[in-house]
């Protein structure tokens, strides 16, 4: 057999091989991998280099180490899930850097940081100022996570007592100029719709690169052509201008009426919609 083709069917069975084992081995992200996890990815992803173009000449040797490298981790692995102390050996434990906004010098020399260092990955969390953390962690992946003081912490809508109106994924109803019906028929829309949207919009469908409907059920488009400047339809915010407009000309009518019965039925209906207002102005305007 030709080397060339030996090379070739090599390569093939040893890419469905490793996409297979990589399945099996797990989905992780590489960003978030620890030493082990990097280690144990790397050699395997070498020793399929090396079996397929024939380095390693002897296949059932190459593909022995391949399935020992394999097994060893999955082995490791499963206890490190069952174990916390197999689990520390293996991957490591997280370093405590920062605590009680005090710097843990002695804890940044184990994980081989500068101060320098440290004060580069508090600004990749937002935290320009070292006076306003209140703890700082190193995770088995290198990750560093912040916990700011309780007064620098922005205000959440519970901490306020405000509800607000829930939100789920947008769906992607465009895409390249192509409508895609899966998407909108899971938001109980169709194609007439979005038609009727784009009329509004003053936009033909070929010049949509991407285009979603977010929760409140407003279309947001991007073009392909961005000297085009597209004003976004808002819903949820025209609904409530018009309750309140409704209310105003209420409280209106109820200033210019003569008649006592008609002045109360105004009132009474304004102040309805007043109540109204206060509560679904947290679901439609935040």
């Amino acid at each position: 057999m030709a080397n060339w083709i030996e090379i070739l069917l090599r390569s093939i069975m040893l890419f469905f091989l490793v996409l297979g084992l990589t399945r099996i081995m797990g989905k992780r992200q590489l960003t978030k991998l620890t030493p082990f996890h990097f280690i144990s990815y790397s050699i395997i992803g070498i020793l399929a280099a090396l079996i397929s173009v024939n380095i390693i000449d002897n296949l059932v040797l190459g593909l022995l180490s391949l399935g020992t490298w394999v097994a060893f981790y999955l082995i490791l692995d499963y206890f490190a899930l069952k174990s916390k102390l197999i689990h520390d050996w293996i991957n490591g434990r997280e370093t405590i850097l920062i605590k009680n906004g005090k710097v843990m010098e002695e804890n940044l020399k184990q994980a081989r940081l500068t101060g320098e260092e440290l004060l580069k990955e508090l600004r990749t969390k937002n935290a320009f100022n070292l006076a306003d953390v209140e703890f700082a962690v190193m995770e088995t992946t290198g990750e560093l996570n912040v916990l700011l003081k309780s007064d620098k912490k922005p205000v959440t809508p519970f901490e306020l007592g405000t509800e607000v109106s829930p939100k789920s994924a947008p769906q992607t109803v465009i895409l390249d100029g192509n409508i895609l019906d899966e998407p909108l028929s899971n938001i109980g829309l169709n194609r007439g719709w979005l038609n009727t949207e784009l009329e509004k919009l003053g936009l033909s469908l070929d010049n949509i690169f991407i285009g979603q409907v977010d929760s409140s059920g407003d279309l947001y488009v991007d073009l392909f052509d961005d000297s085009i400047q597209v004003s976004q339809p808002k819903i949820k915010e025209t609904l409530f201008a018009n309750i309140k407009k409704c209310q105003s000309d209420l409280v209106k009518y109820a200033l210019d009426t003569q008649d006592n019965k008609a002045k109360k039925m105004y009132s009474s209906n304004a102040k309805k919609l007043k109540n109204l207002m206060n509560k679904l102005e947290s679901y439609l305007l935040h």
